[in-house]
């Protein structure tokens, strides 16, 4: 599942990207804006870690989010086609929106977020809308020498699309069924996307305070609040500084801020929820892992994500929440409580489920 970070010029995207997958990436290496740029990210997750500590396993293992840094966004670049090509491959978006004051670093007119939003926003919009009106004129001329069922639900899908951008409201708001979606998958429309708007702020002595106000001080709750959509807030300088530190001296830093965890770690947790993503554990002493599920995925598919053979021969999955496991202490411990049950094929897991799955393989 990737996510492509996009944004207008000075933002902070790219180093946002940098920090995030700790790419070390050399200036050649951004020497063409519109090059896309792929890394990954460690998902943190404080269960998995709570899980290795009782385990104290001889692996531990994470999932993972994909970032692609794609270069500023604007109409110009959304007319390339390498350049669109990268950005409709992605899963999601993140919009890093400038809201951070700085001399040194240009920016035409006033620090305005809910501008930039709504003008990002226009550009995926036209983007979508040219795509549109070509099919529809293709699909009126199809339809005239011969009427299909499938051709004339394309049809009255796409009408009603074009009629939503015209009311200047991304596709991602749209009402579709799951017939819908997949009629229109190949189009992999820019607006259809889930977004994550990311407030870059500048630092402060009440940065947690400012982190966290930041969606409603700069007006985005509403926006936040619409389907697919979400926001959060980083400092883009306070997290290149902690992308220096040991996890240690990180905590400390944080800690005079009056944070518990990072933007970054928010960010991605954000990300990871935003693409319909839930993690469950398996754990061991050989190894405490996280797998990445879409949501309302059954056992067996789950077991699927660990090994083919384990869906393939699956009997039975034995499940715990990971908390209900940490407080019994050990699995036979909660097995003789009776939170350690057994689930069917059908079983909806859930986030944070452990599960150990019985195969006949």
């Amino acid at each position: 599942m990737k996510t492509g970070i996009i944004g207008l010029p000075q933002v902070g995207k790219t180093s946002l990207f940098r920090i995030l997958t700790r790419a070390h990436l050399s200036a050649p290496a951004f020497a063409n804006p519109r090059e896309a740029h792929i890394g990954v990210a460690k998902v943190p997750d404080d269960r998995l870690d709570r899980l290795a500590a009782l385990y104290n396993p001889k692996k531990l293992t994470h999932t993972s989010v994909e970032y692609v840094d794609v270069g500023a966004i604007g109409q110009d670049a959304l007319k390339e086609t390498a350049y669109l090509g990268h950005l409709r491959q992605v899963d999601a978006l993140a919009h890093v929106v400038r809201v951070f004051e700085d001399a040194a670093i240009p920016h035409v007119g006033v620090i305005d977020p809910l501008r930039d939003i709504r003008n990002v926003e226009f550009d995926l919009m036209v983007s979508d809308l040219g795509q549109i009106e070509k099919r529809l004129e293709r699909l009126e001329k199809d339809l005239k020498k011969m009427k299909t069922a499938e051709l004339e639900k394309e049809f009255e899908l796409l009408n009603r699309a074009n009629a939503h951008l015209g009311g200047e409201k991304p596709l991602r708001e749209l009402e579709m069924t799951a017939e819908d979606k997949k009629r229109i998958r190949g189009f992999m429309f820019l607006s259809e996307k889930p977004i994550l708007y990311v407030l870059n702020i500048g630092e402060s002595v009440e940065l947690g305070r400012e982190l966290e106000e930041a969606a409603s001080k700069y007006k985005l709750t509403d926006i936040a609040a619409r389907p697919n959509g979400a926001a959060t807030a980083i400092c883009g300088k306070v997290e290149a500084e902690l992308s220096e530190m040991s996890d240690a001296d990180a905590a400390e830093f944080l800690s005079s801020y009056g944070l518990k965890e990072s933007g970054l770690t928010r960010l991605i947790r954000t990300t990871y929820g935003l693409l319909g993503l839930i993690s469950f554990f398996t754990a061991g002493e050989d190894e405490c892992r996280a797998w990445q599920i879409p949501a309302h995925t059954r056992a067996q598919v789950a077991a699927g994500a660990i090994h083919s053979d384990l869906e393939k021969h699956f009997i039975r999955a034995e499940t715990i929440r990971w908390d209900q496991l940490l407080e019994a202490g050990s699995e036979a411990n909660a097995r003789a409580k009776g939170t350690l049950r057994l689930e069917g094929k059908d079983y909806i897991v859930q986030d944070g489920d452990v599960l150990h799955i019985r195969h006949s393989g």
